[in-house]
């Protein structure tokens, strides 16, 4: 289960970050359907490039961490369900074995990629329905995270606050970053609103741009219903495949910045 949300005392003193990582999800292109991954890494710090399981192609992957590299931008490895036609937003009931391996295969194949262009796998951040899953399943959450820690110990691991998958992480010795999401509507108790339901992407920019504000500097998200939600949220993610979302990235930069934040990979 989720911590359930509090609300913030009265002249509570804002406790503004020196610095905020600032995510997206990257490499999604395949065939020809493609994003505009290069815009967006004149932007973010931190790139979650597809594996070529929930999306992307040996190609798009190969381009898009050189992109990052050339642009110094953390290079993340964003994992997913073996599930193209569903973008990785599908559950699937694994054997966990299966799990595992096709967990290696994704880091092993961005790791060549990264390493062609004279970078590294720096972080990892699960995609989409896996995301989610193990926000509370613990068997898939246990996989994934000894999978990575099998993998490299020392990676970081991208993840929802609250959820029993950063537990794990983090007793198991990893870094747990907790992230917010810039362009999703939460739950009241810190979930994110399921993507079958109206509303649960955020298209006003100006909303997301006075929503990362307020996270940056009170360490709050506020739920669909109004509730405050506090959140130690390192990072922040914008989705490349939600329409404007270069723009709205930008825009959530440009703010944070002349709000003295620095904008800096965790990962760096």
């Amino acid at each position: 289960m989720l911590e359930k949300s509090s609300s913030i005392p009265a002249g509570r003193i804002p406790n503004v970050a020196a610095a905020i990582d600032l995510n997206s999800d990257v490499g999604e292109s395949f065939g020809n359907w493609t994003l505009p991954d290069a815009q967006m890494l004149e932007v973010v710090s931190s790139a979650n490039i597809a594996c070529g399981f929930h999306a992307g192609d040996p190609i798009t992957i190969r381009s898009t961490a050189a992109t990052a590299a050339a642009n110094g931008v953390a290079i993340g490895a964003h994992i997913g369900y073996r599930d193209l036609a569903g973008f990785g937003r599908r559950f699937i009931d694994y054997d966990l074995n299966e799990l595992s391996a096709d967990i290696l295969y994704q880091l092993g194949a961005l790791e060549a990629m990264a390493q062609a262009a004279g970078s590294k796998i720096s972080y990892v951040k699960p995609h989409g329905a896996l995301y989610n899953t193990i926000v509370t399943h613990q068997d898939q959450a246990k996989t994934v995270i000894d999978t990575i820690a099998e993998y490299n110990p020392k990676l970081p691991v991208l993840l929802l606050p609250g959820g029993y998958a950063l537990e794990y992480a983090r007793s198991q010795g990893l870094r747990g970053v907790a992230e917010a999401f810039a362009d999703r509507a939460y739950n009241p108790d810190g979930s994110l609103v399921s993507r079958r339901e109206e509303g649960a992407v955020l298209h006003d920019t100006d909303q997301v741009v006075e929503n990362m504000l307020r996270l940056a500097q009170d360490g709050v998200l506020i739920a669909r219903d109004g509730t405050r939600i506090e959140t130690e949220a390192e990072s922040i993610c914008t989705h490349g495949d939600t329409q404007g979302s270069f723009q709205m990235a930008q825009a959530v930069r440009e703010a944070l910045t002349q709000a003295g934040i620095e904008i800096r990979s965790f990962a760096a």
